[in-house]
């Protein structure tokens, strides 16, 4: 008799074989993080991972051998036993990668576990990954035992087709291997989009080979400023870029991991590491300097010059050649508006375009749209589509945007009741820059805010004021990372763990929020963070006496 389980797993089962006298020690359980959407334990033999087990792959298939030597590195971590892969379709003592249409959801799969072996069927390799992923968070790190499988069937697919992680690498600088490690992460979490920012004020970490001074000089600052603006500065040069063939092989290393990376190019402002070292594209013609101070620059690409236009159709055409990911990110946040309101050649373009200023938007702000709308033609013309954080509903929406929503949700509920692709991204529930515990004297220097796992845990991504129809259009949700306080990858990770488990879960999952529950599948999770050696904030298991909240972070500093 099979019993049928959504939220309360395999415990039934994974009781028998505890209670077998003749059964390993070690044994699975598969209330991992994302839970999957259906779990049906049965009452039946395990099936017995040990040495001499075998992973066999479909012939020919390139990525499902990937997958199968990726499954083989997962179950050497677990195990400390080396797994042979092989080419086959079936056999016992095997776990056979395969594809099937068991889902309409190409991200989706079916996970079943016999006396006689274990089967990951998925309609693509990307699916049969994220099986992998299930069946690897399912196992104790117990190297040297043989671990029990429980007899189960789980069908499973992600709730949202974007489930996106952001990295800013612009104010502080990280190491290809560091952003390998990033994604890594990304894969065990069930991500698949790498929003990669990669150029603002305080430093540009692109190579355009058009433009070399954008990383000859825009890539350095002569300093930076130390703590929250305090006025005082290290005195040390700062800088480094990633080159287009390194940038390609962060692309290829994704990919591998059915990650794709969207890349930031932000525009029209944060533009000043571009403007130091191109001059003539601002307002004023400078001169200019990286910046050394967090926060947002008056300085932005003068809107009144063709070569304006030209700068970033060029960079957009490298960035195409690199990237060969649909969307590219083209910021639109945070451009003040001071320099075009009194600069000649902004002004002569407002009256050429016959723009007018009005009670909802000012000229200046549909000078932005106007902008914003040309790297949208562009990119259009070449078969991309932009995303842009959700200043650029101001001034008229271009066609075909996808609106990153940051600044709450309000953005992102406009752009979806006009029709167009949201991802959910509000600060309040997923910039991960905010401190996580309220003891801040004893926490890594953040921005400032305070957003705990719980927090996280709770958002819900589908505002109750859309329609059905209406939510549709929210295609994803992405947690943030700015930099501007996290020198170290080792701080990076700290920041990003364990609220990328809480992140996951919004992401994939549809069942009812139980965040002790939550916590339970969250603790064993933390043994495959220690066996990956990666750093995280141990807080929520140790829960020790909290402090009072720290103050909102500065709204300034927010991007």
């Amino acid at each position: 008799m099979r019993q049928f389980i959504k939220l309360t797993g395999c415990l039934a089962a994974a009781g028998a074989i505890a209670s077998c006298q003749s059964a390993p020690k070690e044994v699975a359980n598969y209330q991992v993080v994302p839970l999957p959407q259906q779990i049906v334990a049965a009452q039946g033999a395990p099936f017995v991972l040990k040495s001499g087990v075998k992973i066999l792959y479909p012939q020919g298939n390139e990525q499902m051998q990937r997958n199968a030597q990726f499954l083989a590195g997962y179950l050497k971590t677990a195990t400390g036993k080396d797994f042979a892969t092989a080419e086959g379709t079936e056999g016992k003592n095997a776990i056979v990668l395969t594809l099937g249409q068991v889902s309409e959801n190409p991200e989706g799969y079916q996970l079943k576990v016999s006396a006689n072996g274990v089967t990951i069927t998925g309609p693509t390799a990307a699916g049969v990954f994220y099986g992998i992923q299930t069946l690897r968070k399912s196992l104790p790190i117990a190297v040297g035992a043989d671990v029990a499988l429980p007899e189960v069937d789980i069908t499973d697919a992600p709730r949202f087709g974007y489930r996106g992680a952001h990295f800013d690498v612009s104010r502080h600088f990280f190491t290809i291997d560091e952003v390998k490690t990033y994604i890594d992460m990304m894969a065990l979490h069930n991500m698949n989009k790498f929003h990669w920012h990669i150029t603002d004020d305080q430093g540009w970490r692109i190579e355009i080979k058009k433009y070399p001074k954008l990383t000859e000089v825009g890539s350095m600052r002569d300093e930076t400023v130390i703590g929250h603006n305090t006025g005082k500065y290290d005195g040390k040069p700062y800088g480094d870029f990633y080159t287009q063939e390194q940038a390609k092989e962060i692309v290829k290393y994704a990919a591998d991991r059915y990650i794709t990376v969207i890349p930031e190019i932000d525009l029209p402002g944060h533009m000043q590491a571009a403007l130091t070292a191109y001059p003539e594209l601002g307002c004023t013609g400078g001169p200019y300097k990286v910046w050394t101070m967090w926060g947002v620059s008056d300085n932005v690409l003068c809107a009144g010059k063709d070569q304006t236009l030209k700068f970033i159709d060029d960079v957009l055409s490298e960035i195409m050649d690199i990237f060969p990911s649909k969307y590219i990110h083209v910021g639109g946040d945070e451009c003040p508006k001071t320099q075009w309101a009194k600069c000649p050649l902004c002004q002569k373009r407002i009256k050429e375009l016959g723009i007018k200023g009005d009670k909802k938007h000012s000229k200046e702000e549909y000078l932005q749209s106007y902008i914003i709308g040309h790297a949208e033609k562009f990119l259009n013309e070449h078969g991309r589509d932009i995303i842009g954080w959700d200043e650029i509903l101001e001034g008229g929406l271009s066609p075909n945007a996808t609106v990153m929503s940051w600044r709450g949700e309000d953005g992102g509920i406009e752009a979806a009741k006009l029709h167009h692709d949201v991802i959910m991204s509000p600060n309040s529930y997923l910039y991960f820059d905010y401190y996580q515990w309220k003891d801040t004297k004893n926490e890594p220097e953040a921005i400032g805010g305070y957003l705990p796992l719980e927090k996280v845990y709770s958002y819900e991504p589908l505002p109750a004021s859309l329609t059905p129809e209406e939510q549709k259009y929210i295609i994803g949700v992405q947690a943030n990372l700015w930099t501007e306080y996290i020198p170290t990858f080792a701080q990076a990770q700290y920041m990003v763990l364990p609220r990328w488990a809480a992140l996951a879960e919004v992401q994939w999952t549809t069942h009812p929020k139980n965040y002790d529950e939550f916590l339970v599948r969250l603790g064993r999770l933390r043994h495959w963070y220690d066996a990956e050696d990666y750093n995280y904030c141990k807080h929520v298991f140790e829960q020790p006496a909290e402090a009072e909240a720290p103050a909102s972070a500065e709204k300034e500093e927010a991007k």
